[in-house]
């Protein structure tokens, strides 16, 4: 495996939590709806083909709000700060695959619609999951952290263009394709950069907003006056 080659993974296997996702959706296993969304979801099983992409990269040079890796710059305090001791990183793209964007879009009814949202993040679930273990299994990263473009201010959507610059063909590889505004299709993918740390890292700790669903770590009012305001990463 060479370091400028990227990695893919497209044998994921899919399998839906039952009791989870009905759970989630507020729906009875035993009753009409039930047996719809379990129908649904053997569909999506049957059809669904999660993947992933990633690469190993070096950490060149470092400012106090820029680093460049293998070559690519993205514009980041945190980021700079966050990879100071990092040597090599994992730029990812994850996904509910293509497959599963078609299906989700060729459904007439709203309620399955919005079913299948939810199933489709059981699919990305499992993309995330091979991913890490991947990632670990092959070279021993031990305790990481992520970062992905758009989670905050200091590192905004935009920043998914050299990301996708640094990963090479991801439409090609796993199917996911950049729009002019930088969101990412299917629908339910994730990209970022996956990295060694010390200390464990969410975008959420600097994350003023209370009401996102997806929050993984409360708000840290002091955490970007504690470990960025004053650090200067390594040039």
């Amino acid at each position: 495996m060479q370091q400028n080659r990227h990695i893919v993974l497209d044998d994921i296997s899919f399998r839906v939590d039952r009791p989870q996702l009905f759970k989630k959706l507020g729906v009875d296993a035993g009753d009409g709806l039930g047996a719809e969304l379990e129908a649904l979801v053997a569909d999506a099983e049957r059809i669904g083909r999660p993947r992933a992409m990633y690469r190993i990269a070096g950490v060149g040079r470092r400012g106090e709000a820029q680093t460049v890796i293998d070559g690519v710059p993205f514009a980041s305090r945190v980021l700079a700060v966050n990879l100071r001791s990092a040597q090599q990183v994992f730029p990812y793209v994850l996904t509910c695959g293509p497959e599963l964007q078609a299906w989700s879009e060729s459904l007439a009814d709203p309620l399955a619609g919005f079913w299948a949202e939810t199933i489709k993040e059981f699919s990305l679930g499992s993309a995330t999951a091979r991913f890490l273990a991947h990632v670990e299994e092959t070279f021993r990263v031990g305790a990481s952290s992520s970062m992905n473009p758009g989670s905050l201010p200091d590192w905004p959507l935009a920043q998914q263009a050299p990301l996708f610059q640094l990963l090479g063909d991801v439409a090609g590889a796993i199917g996911v394709t950049l729009s002019e505004s930088f969101v990412m299709l299917p629908t339910k993918s994730v990209s970022g950069i996956l990295f060694p740390t010390e200390h464990d890292f969410a975008s959420c700790q600097l994350c003023q907003r209370q009401d996102c669903p997806n929050r993984r770590a409360p708000y840290d009012p002091q955490l970007f006056e504690r470990r960025y305001a004053g650090q200067t990463p390594d040039a």
